[in-house]
C-alpha cells in the first residue's frame, strides 16, 4: 500500500531539478537516455562548472569548481533514496509506469564532477552504498564528464576504481574546436586535449562519447563541423583512444544561458541521418532525440 503521507513527485525526463526532494546532494530523475529512473549526485551545488555550454540547463551557472562537500550528509541522502527505491514505493508514488526500472547512479549534477577534490572519496561512497543495497553489478554508475580533468593522476585513478562497480563513462564531445576554442562549451580546447583525454578515459572505463546536437539561429550544423567532427573522432580511435558509442541527443529542455533564444531543436530526420554517418564510421550510436 501507497504511504500518503509521502508528497507525490511525478518525475519526466522535461524535469531534472536537483532540489526535487529537498536534499542537497541526490535527486532522482527520469533520464531518456538511461531508459529508466537514474539516481544523480551532485556535487557542484554551487553551480559551479568550468565550463559553460550554451545549451546548459543549470540556472545561475557560474564559473569555478565543485565546493567543499559534507560526505555524510550525502551518503545519509544516497543512501535513503536507494531504500525508498528498493524497498519502498517509490517507483509506485512518483514514476510513470513504462519507466519504473533503476538504471543507474550518475555523477552529474549542476557542474563538472571531477572538479571535486573529493571525487574519489564520493565513489567509494556509492561502492559501499551499492554493496549495502544489494545493487552491485545490478545497475550502472555512470560519470557524466567534460573531461577536462582527466590529465590528473587522482582523477584518472578514481574513474579507473569504477570500472569493477559496473562503472561508465559518458565523456562530453560536441564540437571540434575551432582555433583552439570550442563556442558551444564556451571554453579553450584543442582537438589534442580532446583526443588525450578521450584515450585516457577509454583505457580506465568503458566510455561513451556523448554529443549534443542543436541549431543555431535556425541552422544545423554545417557540413565542414560535422566533417571535423568525425576526423577528430577517427583520429583519437588512431591514436589508441577505444569507446565503445556515441550517445547522440538533440535539445530536452530549455537552456538557460545567455543563447539560448537562438537554439533549436533539430528534426529527427537529420539526427538520424547524422546517426548512421557515425555508425558508418564503425561506432555504435544510440540516438536520443
Amino acid at each position: 500500500m501507497s504511504d500518503t503521507s509521502k508528497p507525490v513527485i511525478p518525475l519526466s525526463v522535461t524535469d531534472h531539478r536537483r532540489d526535487i526532494l529537498g536534499y542537497t546532494y541526490v535527486y532522482p530523475v527520469v533520464s531518456r537516455r538511461a531508459g529508466g529512473v537514474s539516481v544523480g549526485i551532485n556535487l557542484n551545488p554551487n553551480n559551479a562548472c568550468n565550463w559553460r555550454c550554451i545549451y546548459c540547463q543549470v540556472p545561475d551557472l557560474v564559473r569555478g569548481n565543485a565546493p567543499v562537500l559534507d560526505l555524510a550528509q550525502l551518503e545519509a541522502e544516497l543512501a535513503a533514496m536507494l531504500d525508498d527505491i528498493v524497498s519502498g514505493d517509490f517507483m509506485v508514488r512518483n514514476v510513470p509506469e513504462e519507466a519504473r526500472r533503476l538504471n543507474d547512479i550518475a555523477l552529474s549534477g549542476n557542474g563538472e564532477p571531477t572538479s571535486s577534490r573529493q571525487f574519489a572519496d564520493v565513489i567509494e561512497i556509492i561502492a559501499r552504498q551499492l554493496r549495502r543495497a544489494g545493487l552491485l553489478g545490478q545497475i550502472k554508475l555512470v560519470l557524466i564528464t567534460n573531461g577536462s580533468q582527466l590529465y590528473k593522476p587522482q582523477v584518472q585513478a578514481a574513474i579507473a576504481s569504477m570500472a569493477p562497480l559496473n562503472g561508465e563513462v559518458w565523456f562530453k564531445y560536441d564540437r571540434a574546436p575551432v582555433a583552439g576554442e570550442s563556442y558551444v562549451n564556451q571554453v579553450a580546447l584543442t582537438a589534442a586535449q580532446i583526443k588525450r583525454h578521450l584515450k585516457v578515459a577509454t583505457l580506465a572505463c568503458p566510455t561513451w562519447i556523448q554529443t549534443c546536437m542543436f541549431g543555431i539561429d535556425g541552422k544545423a550544423p554545417d557540413e565542414m563541423a560535422l566533417t571535423a567532427w568525425l576526423a577528430l573522432l577517427d583520429e583519437a580511435r588512431g591514436e589508441g583512444a577505444k569507446p565503445e558509442g556515441v550517445l547522440l541527443y538533440g535539445l530536452a529542455r530549455p537552456s538557460t544561458q545567455p543563447e539560448a533564444p537562438r537554439l533549436s531543436r533539430l528534426p529527427e530526420a537529420w539526427m538520424t541521418a547524422f546517426a548512421a554517418r557515425i555508425r558508418a564510421s564503425g561506432l555504435p550510436v544510440k540516438l536520443s532525440v
